[in-house]
């Protein structure tokens, strides 16, 4: 008997996995449905809406392809335009706020200060809050007769008569940069602090050993230390900040004429008025905007690494 016919009598070994592929295998399987549930929900209605924004549709009809259209008439729009000077005033505004606060308080919870616990987790109740309790508290703090800033300017002898913060053209959007800051600055505190905690204690000793003073151990040693977080910090909450619409929606509702209109509620009135492709166009003319600053941070950080 040839040897190829004594090989082919021999029983077939069946292919087993070794442990790392058998852990492999097992990572693929449990990682499956998140992939499937952000296809579904994240990846889907994000191109779906890309489609639809080059299309005229309304609600009850598909509409046509009308290309770039819907971005042509829209940047003819007063309120289109109003929405883009308010985004970018009302969104650096509240980023350099929030890094001012964020920074200083993280500073001063990372000393050893009476009490350092207690404060730590007060100053997420802001953050913790949901976003419509909050601004409607900050709505009801505004408004013009019983709100406790008027009361307090009265009292003060500041003002002479109630201020309309909302709907007043020069106030509505400053008054809206003070409550968001005050619901989202948290989140910057807590993250700085948690980068704070990294930093080796040990630089510190040796820099107040040579003299240091505490301000130049913040600028050689905390800052440095903590600046990837304070890029991903940035760019994480300037698109939670943009595509806000709790803040402007309840206190405003982008008024008085536009002064505080931005994109999700200029989105928000096109969906009101059935004009699905037009509001889609909205929402996807922020995408450049995004991915040009996620590239940024993202060559920053590795040329940093």
């Amino acid at each position: 008997m040839s040897q190829q016919a004594i090989a082919n009598l021999e029983p077939r070994r069946l292919w087993r996995p070794n442990l790392q592929q058998s852990e492999s295998i097992l990572g693929y399987l449990m990682v499956a449905p998140l992939v499937v549930c952000i296809l579904l929900l994240v990846v889907y209605p994000f191109f779906f809406a890309i489609q639809i924004s080059f299309t005229d549709r309304v609600v009850g009809s598909d509409g046509q392809f009308v290309g770039f259209a819907n971005y042509i008439n829209l940047a003819q729009k007063p309120d289109f335009q109003a929405s883009i000077r308010n985004t970018i005033v009302m969104v650096s505004a509240i980023q350099l706020l929030k890094l001012g606060i964020g920074l200083g308080l993280a500073a001063l919870l990372n000393q050893k200060i009476r009490g350092r616990p207690f404060w730590r987790g007060l100053i997420l109740l802001p953050w913790a809050m949901p976003a419509f309790v909050a601004f409607i508290t900050w709505k009801l703090l505004y408004a013009p007769q019983g709100g406790a800033f008027n009361y307090i300017l009265i009292n003060l002898g500041l003002v002479s008569s109630h201020v309309d913060f909302l709907s007043t053209k020069e106030l509505a959007l400053p008054s809206v940069v003070v409550a968001s800051v005050w619901r989202g600055f948290p989140f910057w505190v807590i993250s700085f602090l948690a980068a704070m905690q990294g930093v080796p204690r040990e630089l510190y000793e040796s820099a107040a050993l040579d003299g240091a003073s505490a301000w130049q151990r913040f600028l050689n040693i905390t800052f440095p230390g903590i600046r990837h977080i304070v890029l991903v910090v940035i760019l994480i909450s300037t698109i939670q900040t943009t595509n806000s619409f709790e803040a402007v929606w309840i206190l405003t509702g982008g008024g008085p004429s536009n002064a505080t209109m931005t994109f999700p509620v200029l989105a928000y009135y096109g969906l009101q008025s059935l004009r699905i492709g037009e509001a889609s166009a909205v929402s996807v003319a922020l995408l450049p905007v995004f991915a040009v600053l996620a590239l940024i941070v993202a060559i920053r950080l590795q040329k940093e690494d």
